[in-house]
């Protein structure tokens, strides 16, 4: 008998927790993809798939290709996928076809932490680090080189048409179906290859490069003429002698003419148009700007991502996100005080999160900053200066910091996970949820370990 590799691998080890933890999970997003009338080829189990790559992240290997090669390698891979050795292309495509379902697994993770006890809320703390895209800074173009970009790949078009057809056009019928029996002969053959298509599981075609030129370019395009809707209603309210808040235009405060510029400014990647020119502490990158709430155990309560270098106007976003994860999970204990640096500081969404109930300790300026904040002598500003400068308030800030850094080291640093593989704002959404999503089973699989020790 051919060896149990079962066996092989010890109790209590991180492959056998996840599949515990699938089992325990809703999966009929990912079922309710496939097909039950028995046509086309049978898929792998989608329960197997989405084990394998919780696994797979878990350990750091995001790599469809390394993922293929560990379940031939690795004892717990090949577990997980009873011995069957899905390859890249089909791993890729499981994660494009459920990449909504993917991100859900955040909230089933999330609930099983709430259940072992691990999802105190008391305090929690929203910070946000800069992940690299999967695209280079090299690639952003402005409007004039995606234009010629355009014409030359035009051009190498043109050329490829010239050495394959020569001075024919390319429509002309292949001499086998010029006869009436050669074309019935291979229509019949076309329509059981389109039927054998038909079939199989639709695929999601990825954009070629001239798309991507082309869509960029539009996309150009349409901030351009966004940038000239709102001049020309700017221009129109002042000419009516209101301003934006309905008052009359006093003496002195005409606008003065501006005339949007004839072509598009800016620039724009076209790799991945979603991604952007962040700010990081040691120079810019281009990626995004990956946001969690987390709390004083490291559980990750709420993923989510933006482009936007910056994290002010993150705020509330990230507050009601939190709530709406921990209402999913049954959690029915409130915020109590939500912890972030001054980057977060948005006047108005704080007194909107305070007049809920929910107590703020925002840092009014950065420590760098050598001069005081304009206005911090009033206002929410003076309020918050107060809190952190008593006893309580003051250490129960410096506690965000260890309550949310380690992290983001354990990500970026420990698992390597500084990169996004996919391409886009919604697919790398998906996979910083399913990033934080392994992130909370490793700490779950902790706690269970600390729980069954002897």
């Amino acid at each position: 008998m051919p060896p149990d590799l079962r066996a092989w691998l010890p109790e209590g080890h991180l492959a056998w927790f996840v599949l515990d933890a699938v089992a325990q999970m809703d999966l009929s997003d990912f079922y309710g993809a496939y097909r039950q009338d028995g046509h086309g080829r049978p898929a792998f189990d989608p329960a197997m798939m989405v084990a394998l790559l919780l696994y797979a992240y878990a350990r750091g290997q995001r790599s469809s290709r390394g993922i293929e090669r560990s379940c031939e390698e690795d004892v717990a891979c090949r577990v997980i996928a009873a011995n069957q050795v899905p390859d890249h292309t089909t791993i890729a495509r499981f994660r494009q076809h459920h990449e909504d379902a993917l991100a859900g697994l955040f909230g089933d993770v999330l609930g099983m932490c709430a259940h072992a006890g691990l999802v105190q809320v008391g305090t929690i703390a929203i910070d946000g680090t800069k992940v690299h895209a999967n695209a280079s800074e090299g690639a952003n173009s402005d409007y004039e080189q995606l234009a010629r970009q355009i014409l030359a790949e035009a051009d190498r078009i043109d050329e490829q048409e010239d050495a394959r057809l020569g001075e024919r056009r390319g429509d002309e019928l292949p001499e086998h179906l010029v006869t009436g029996e050669g074309r019935a002969k291979y229509l019949a053959e076309a329509r059981r290859h389109l039927e054998r298509q038909r079939a199989q599981q639709a695929r999601p075609i990825p954009a070629s490069r001239p798309q991507r030129l082309r869509e960029s370019k539009r996309r150009l395009e349409e901030e351009l003429e966004l940038e000239c809707c709102a001049n020309v209603a700017y221009e129109a309210r002042h000419a009516r002698g209101l301003m934006r808040d309905g008052r009359r235009i006093g003496r002195g405060q005409t606008p003065k003419p501006y005339t949007p510029p004839p072509t598009p400014q800016g620039k724009i990647n076209t790799t991945d148009p979603d991604s952007r020119n962040v700010k990081t502490p040691r120079g810019w990158v281009q990626g995004y700007n990956a946001q969690i709430a987390t709390n004083a155990k490291h559980i990750v309560l709420a993923a989510e991502l933006t482009n936007s270098s910056a994290d002010f106007g993150q705020l509330e976003p990230m507050v009601n996100a939190a709530c709406s994860e921990l209402h999913a999970a049954g959690v029915t204990q409130a915020l109590d005080v939500v912890l972030a640096d001054a980057g977060y500081w948005h006047t108005a969404q704080i007194q909107k999160i305070l007049d809920r109930g929910i107590d703020l300790i925002v840092a009014p300026q950065a420590r760098k900053r050598k001069t005081t904040r304009p206005g911090a002598d009033v206002g929410l500003f003076a309020f918050m200066r107060h809190v952190l400068q008593t006893p309580a308030g003051g250490e129960r800030y410096r506690r965000r910091s260890v309550m949310i850094e380690p992290v983001f080291g354990h990500t970026k640093f420990n698992r390597r996970i500084d990169r996004f593989q996919r391409r886009g704002r919604a697919a790398c959404r998906s996979e910083w949820r399913l990033i934080t999503a392994t992130h909370n089973l490793l700490k779950l699989h902790k706690h269970h370990l600390a729980l069954t020790a002897p």
